[in-house]
């Protein structure tokens, strides 16, 4: 009968924060595993040392590699994949001899955890069971005397080897967060409390609940002194402005000031060479940035300003978010792909403010590149001549009045841009849509189906209105339906060149 595999979180450092299931596996363990640096010493040993017995073995895991370089041809990552693969197969001999092996973990085991990586190796052929730990982060807390989160808040948890940029922005668009893996990392980590407006804010806690713990200001301390075991943390900001004396922001209704100003911002179709100088310069001086959360990743982070992101389906709260912020008199940017007065944000924001959202707040809009024209762009002129833009959603408008709008721009024979031609759950308005079309057009006409302009998946097709296959279209598609005047032509590299003549004659 072979034995079983334990993986038990330690708690983040002090033995009495050890679980009582995990105090009493660990006495009653055949072997005890841990990890070690080449020196020899185990955090976790010497927390769990309290509770060990006489007679039981122990097999130390030496990591082979911890901050130097190796010469491993694979590597810092084959080194220690290797050294994964040799550590499981010291455990697996304990275990088919019979012998239940608790596997040591600091903090606990699936939470930026070593157990994890013995489980996944180990779990299939042995039974296995992880026992939960008090993790650093809730130990960090305590000995703040702070909530992490309360209400409706955001905690994000963030490894500090992410680059600054990525951190910069993840902690702009929470409450609440913590970083942890410092260290080496805490350069960077610091720079990106900085650019998101959080230094101040954040705090910095190392070894929490052991005796050495130490307790600072993050901007305060000194990078020399920095160990792995720490880690950076912005508590809940709605406690903090209660002992401060403040009204909470997630619980106050603004008060409106002068001043305060909505940019609706086109961010053009893709990355950062469609952007206008006008509209990069908007989102420079804004106070705060708003939109659908791909959208406000694009724009780049700059030093105290606020992010809010927000899903694909919520324009309204988003609208009324925005001109809420702005009527305290901050400048808020709004982000829109493509146009934001092209099925986009900008009349979300010019609703809001008919029904008397926003008082006092001004609305601009800031035009940008449209995914009509840099679809165009990318296969000549097909939209040179008179064109229709037409969105295939029937989420806001009835598909009855979708059709007859199709059919008269059939009829006129202007070009068509077709926007948000399909979904995941809407799957027959593209075929309906191309057979209303064909009710007054040749099964001939070029339809050109472009996905992802200007992004890593971009892809340019030209087909025909009776060739084309609806399922091979999804929601990053566009597509433009030519009239009867509109030509392809073969150009010199091979490709094809659409274009529509502005010349009936």
């Amino acid at each position: 009968m072979t034995g079983r595999l334990y993986g038990v979180g330690l708690g983040p450092g002090d033995p009495e924060l050890m679980t009582v299931k995990a105090a009493r596996l660990i006495g009653e363990a055949d072997v005890i595993a841990y990890h070690s640096a080449r020196h020899g010493r185990s955090i976790a040993r010497s927390v769990a040392e309290p509770y060990l017995r006489e007679g039981q073995l122990e097999e130390r895991l030496v990591y082979p590699v911890t901050t130097e370089t190796t010469d491993h041809p694979g590597g810092y990552e084959g080194a220690i994949a290797d050294f994964y693969e040799l550590s499981a197969k010291k455990l697996a001999e304990h275990l088919d001899a019979g012998r239940d092996v608790v596997l040591l973990c600091e903090g606990d085991p699936f939470f930026y955890g070593s157990y994890m990586y013995m489980h996944e190796r180990l779990a299939g052929r042995f039974e296995a069971e992880v026992v939960p730990g008090v993790t650093s982060v809730s130990a960090a807390a305590s000995v703040l005397g702070r909530p992490l989160v309360q209400r409706d808040e955001v905690l994000t948890v963030l490894p500090g080897t992410l680059p600054a940029p990525e951190l910069a922005r993840r902690l702009a668009d929470t409450e609440a967060a913590a970083v942890l893996k410092l260290g080496r990392t805490f350069g960077s980590v610091r720079e990106a409390l900085a650019e998101s407006g959080k230094l101040d804010d954040a705090l910095y806690i190392e070894r929490a609940t052991w005796g050495q713990q130490r307790v600072e200001p993050f901007a305060d301390v000194d990078p020399e002194s920095v160990p792995y075991f720490s880690l950076a943390l912005l508590p809940s900001p709605a406690y903090k402005s209660r002992v401060e004396g403040e009204p909470a922001a997630a619980s106050s209704a603004p008060v409106p000031v002068e001043g305060g100003e909505v940019v609706v911002v086109g961010l053009g179709p893709a990355g950062p060479e469609w952007l206008t100088p006008e509209a990069s310069a908007e989102l420079a001086a804004a106070d705060h940035i708003v939109g659908y959360g791909p959208y406000v990743a694009r724009v780049p982070q700059r030093a105290g300003q606020q992010r809010h992101a927000s899903g694909n389906r919520v324009e309204a709260d988003r609208a009324v978010e925005a001109l809420q912020l702005a009527s305290t008199g901050a400048r808020v940017a709004v982000v829109s792909s493509g146009d934001p007065g092209v099925f986009a944000m900008a009349s979300a924001v010019l609703e809001q403010v008919s029904a008397g959202n926003g008082a006092g707040a001004r609305v601009r809009i800031v035009p940008g590149v449209t995914a009509a024209q840099a679809a165009a762009s990318r296969v000549g002129a097909p939209l040179g001549h008179d064109y229709c833009v037409l969105s295939l959603s029937d989420r806001l408008k009835p598909w009855e009045i979708i059709e007859r709008r199709l059919d008269a721009a059939g009829a006129a024979d202007l070009v068509l841009a077709l926007y948000n031609p399909a979904s995941r759950t809407r799957v027959t308005q593209l075929a309906n849509a191309r057979d209303v079309l064909l009710r007054h057009r040749d099964p001939g006409t070029p339809v050109v189906v472009a996905r992802d302009v200007g992004g890593p998946e971009e892809d340019i097709r030209v087909t025909t209105l009776g060739g084309l296959d609806p399922s091979t279209v999804d929601m990053r598609c566009l597509l433009i339906v030519g009239s009867s005047r509109t030509v392809v032509e073969e150009g010199p590299d091979g490709r094809s060149v659409v274009w529509t003549p502005r010349s009936y004659s």
